[in-house]
């Protein structure tokens, strides 16, 4: 079965796209088929892995031009394959959201048209806030994962998301659930720490993994590349890794029950 993850945030500048970018690179590396898919009018997940930042193809231009999504998907260095955002014009925007708020469906038809293979996992990068960009990726994903900072400002969210995240997602059978990532938390600071208490508190083990704030993450992001791909030895890497390690658990576990 193909699995859909979505990596989802109450407010911008969290790192979603990077959590999303170095998840589908830490994936691929154990022989998964992974197709990274941005629903986020930003367009900045390839650019995570290595996109051209002149390139305007994407689902936005396909979907308003009625070409096949599969057209628009390129296969980055480091093997995982990507659907950019693309851009498109403004007037062309409104067409495609005029096409997403008519059809509860857009999202899944378009990733049933793919006819990707079962064992696929597909992580959509969505954009912050409320929208029905989010509406539809919460409504198609088995598993979802919030991305939280470390700081007062992101406590706060939690309720709002928590409450987003229950309201839309679907209840199929094999749904793998809601959980939490926090980034960026710098353990030399008071605030942070008591941030991940706190966030730690309310969520218990949903909390699947904490990011420690790491230079070499925004430096590979330079480089148009992935923690997970270009700095081996570092902290961010470690602790990306280890979120995926519970991915990984997770869908094994799934597939067992299933027997």
């Amino acid at each position: 079965m193909v699995t859909v993850i979505a990596v989802v945030a109450a407010k911008g500048g969290v790192g979603k796209s990077t959590i999303a970018a170095n998840l589908g690179t830490a994936l691929c590396q154990t022989g998964r088929a992974i197709l990274s898919i941005d629903l986020d009018p930003q367009n900045a997940l390839h650019l995570h892995l290595g996109g051209n930042p002149e390139d305007i193809h994407g689902l936005s231009r396909a979907s308003v031009g009625g070409t096949p999504w599969r057209n628009a998907c390129v296969r980055s260095v480091s093997g995982v394959y990507v659907l950019p955002f693309g851009q498109v014009n403004d007037t062309d925007l409104q067409t495609l959201e005029r096409q997403i708020a008519s059809d509860p469906n857009w999202l899944s038809n378009h990733l049933r048209s793919l006819n990707l293979n079962s064992d696929t996992v597909v992580i959509l990068d969505t954009p912050p806030g409320s929208s029905e960009y989010l509406r539809q990726a919460l409504g198609a994903a088995d598993l979802v994962i919030s991305v939280l900072l470390a700081d007062a400002a992101s406590y706060p969210t939690l309720p709002m998301i928590e409450n987003m995240i229950q309201r839309y997602s679907g209840a199929r059978p094999g749904r793998l659930g809601h959980v939490c990532i926090v980034n960026q938390v710098d353990a030399a600071r008071l605030l942070s720490k008591d941030s991940v208490h706190l966030i730690q508190s309310a969520l218990g083990d949903r909390v699947i993994g904490v990011v420690h704030e790491d230079q070499a993450v925004s430096e590979s992001l330079a480089r148009g590349r992935t923690v997970v791909e270009a700095d081996p030895y570092s902290l961010g890497r470690k602790d990306l890794m280890q979120c995926a390690d519970w991915i990984l658990r997770r869908l094994k576990t799934r597939a067992d029950a299933a027997l």
